[in-house]
């Protein structure tokens, strides 16, 4: 079908498919600009709250800029590589890494075999105890991390809940959260009984969609709880098992919020998280040497998060 078109040059015959095509380039074009017109809030508020001081930290840990320097941001000197190679001097920084290292290398193989051993044992239970103990697990995800934090501070107490129960069966426990040597691990023990419930259930999702017909192929073909668990279900569960572990790395590498409610960083800075590090320079002013330290953590959480991806992405 065509349409006869009058011009200056004459007549002309127009396909009507060609007419079609420019008539969905015009709409498309439209539909695009319309998307955007609706997405041009969220841009701005991104750009102006997320991009913007990204890229003016990044630049700020290259320069001496302290506090002092905020009427003018222009007039401070460009240093280079002198921060970072400041901030990796600073013995008190070198501790922070230390106790964020710990807490990391201790806390995540904990929390994710824990989480791994509820799952299983819920997948393999059935009944409405499974969801019940389901949303149990997961309740100290969605509570507060500062009301978390202040209960378990009331608990480790010396006179708390923990100690009264330890003096029923006979033993006087220490001063949990002022000892150099229980501090930490009480901040770690914290810290996995509150992310054990996000990683169960991410297993858990993991462990349901594993085909039931592999796991009945090697039932009937003799294989063991063991067998079965170590040949099939682990190999199998190597993505959720991927996904939870860069998930939770990202939050214990960037711990702050307990070491700040329980114990301010000490005693003697034994709970000094890099981020609480990073905190406190903001505090001082120092703000060139908390960028660099913000993004020496950040270096630290992309090499950990490539680390795991080496080890546990599937080996198709």
């Amino acid at each position: 079908m065509t349409q006869t078109v009058v011009g200056a040059t004459g007549t002309r015959a127009v396909p009507g498919r060609a007419r079609a095509r420019g008539g969905a380039g015009s709409r498309r074009r439209r539909q695009g600009w319309i998307a955007w017109g609706f997405a041009l809030p969220f841009v701005a508020v991104f750009a102006v709250f997320m991009v913007i001081p990204i890229v003016g930290s990044f630049a700020m840990s290259f320069t001496d800029f302290r506090a002092a320097d905020i009427r003018s941001p222009f007039s401070v000197n460009f240093i280079g590589l002198e921060q970072y190679a400041a901030v990796l001097g600073d013995p008190v920084f070198l501790t922070s890494l230390g106790v964020t290292a710990t807490f990391v290398i201790v806390g995540i193989p904990v929390t994710m075999a824990l989480a791994l051993a509820l799952a299983l044992a819920l997948n393999a239970s059935r009944g409405r105890i499974v969801s019940i103990l389901r949303v149990g697990f997961y309740a100290p995800v969605v509570t507060s991390i500062v009301a978390v934090a202040v209960v378990w501070r009331y608990i480790l107490q010396p006179e708390g809940l923990l100690n009264s129960a330890l003096a029923v069966v006979g033993i006087q426990g220490p001063d949990w959260l002022n000892d150099t040597s229980t501090a930490l691990p009480s901040l770690i023990a914290m810290a996995v009984w509150r992310n054990v419930g996000t990683l169960m259930v991410i297993f858990l999702a993991g462990l349901q969609a594993i085909p039931t017909d592999v796991k009945e192929a090697a039932l009937m073909d003799g294989a063991s709880s063991w067998r079965r668990l170590t040949s099939i279900t682990l190999p199998l569960l190597r993505p959720t098992l991927l996904l939870g572990a860069v998930l939770i790395s990202v939050g214990f590498l960037q711990f702050f919020e307990e070491a700040f409610v329980m114990t301010q960083g000490g005693p003697l800075n034994s709970t000094l998280s890099v981020a609480f590090y990073t905190f406190k320079q903001f505090g001082f002013g120092q703000y060139g040497t908390a960028s660099a330290a913000s993004y020496l953590l950040f270096l630290a959480i992309a090499l950990l998060s490539l680390l795991q991806f080496r080890l546990l992405r599937s080996r198709d």
